[in-house]
């Protein structure tokens, strides 16, 4: 019979992705910039944009509303203009939100969060695994949008999932092994380097980075694990891909985001690790 203490935990998780998701859409615009371009510091209309964290809206760009005579003021003018035919509820939307919809990354983390505390329930392991979640769904947003795996989040996040799980091994009741982590994060990287070397236009060189984290994170439970989340990236893209081309959106040499799978990959195999540890 499940008990309100066996609810607290995934109901912290949950709350912990939700407040960490709300805190995503501004970064995640920032960096949804294209390969080579400097990551964006203004809104579509220009205004400047200050820090990283919270939610993707401008309020120079939100209208005064006199509701009296039903007039609007405080748009820039070139965005009024290119929006001035949608209805005013619509016009306000797209005049002040300039990224991703903070409930939808929101509920996406939560939902990670929680399934996270399940798979893995009271291991210490549970804390590193809450702390990179949101790291994970901000780079699946941003390379899915602009097929680009910024160097401050794939690097830092290598880094952190190693002294995080180097801290967690010391702890009692830990379900992995920090020395296999590192060594799975260099032949993931590896690994993912020889098929860029082999396929440039197949394989990014942010994927190659981003290995080094998802390697880290799989090897803590084991060479199984390693070997079940890599392939399951591969089936998702694979899957993804074929779609694309059933429904005639893509061709077989057009190039996908690769990132989305790899995280979602490393996601199963984390689950399945955990769950089985």
């Amino acid at each position: 019979m499940t008990t309100a203490s066996d609810l607290a935990l995934p109901a912290a998780a949950a709350l912990w992705g939700a407040a960490a998701g709300a805190l995503l859409p501004r970064a995640a615009y920032r960096f949804s910039a294209p390969a080579g371009e400097p990551w964006h510091d203004t809104c579509p209309a220009g205004h400047r944009i200050e820090g990283w964290l919270g939610r993707a809206r401008c309020t120079p760009c939100t209208p005064a509303t006199d509701r009296r005579n039903g007039t609007e003021q405080g748009y820039d003018v070139a965005l009024a203009e290119a929006v001035r035919e949608e209805p005013y509820r619509r016009t306000t939307d797209l005049a002040a939100r300039y990224g991703p919809r903070a409930v939808l990354l929101a509920l996406a983390t939560a939902l990670a969060c929680v399934a996270l505390a399940l798979a893995t329930g009271t291991r210490p392991e549970l804390a590193v695994w809450l702390l990179l979640a949101p790291v994970g769904v901000l780079l699946a947003v941003v390379d899915f949008r602009v097929q680009r795996l910024p160097d401050p989040l794939t690097l830092p996040l290598a880094a952190a999932a190693l002294a995080l799980l180097g801290v967690a091994a010391l702890l009692p009741e830990h379900a992995g092994d920090w020395l296999t982590s590192l060594y799975a994060a260099l032949a993931l990287g590896a690994g993912y380097l020889v098929l860029f070397l082999v396929n440039p236009g197949g394989m990014g060189f942010g994927d190659v980075k981003l290995a080094l984290g998802t390697g880290a994170v799989l090897g803590w439970y084991g060479w199984p694990t390693v070997l079940l989340g890599t392939f399951a990236g591969f089936l998702c893209g694979a899957l993804y891909g074929g779609a694309l081309v059933v429904v005639r959106r893509a061709g077989r040499k057009t190039a996908i985001a690769f990132g989305p799978f790899l995280i979602a990959g490393a996601f199963a195999g984390l689950l399945i690790g955990a769950r089985t540890a």
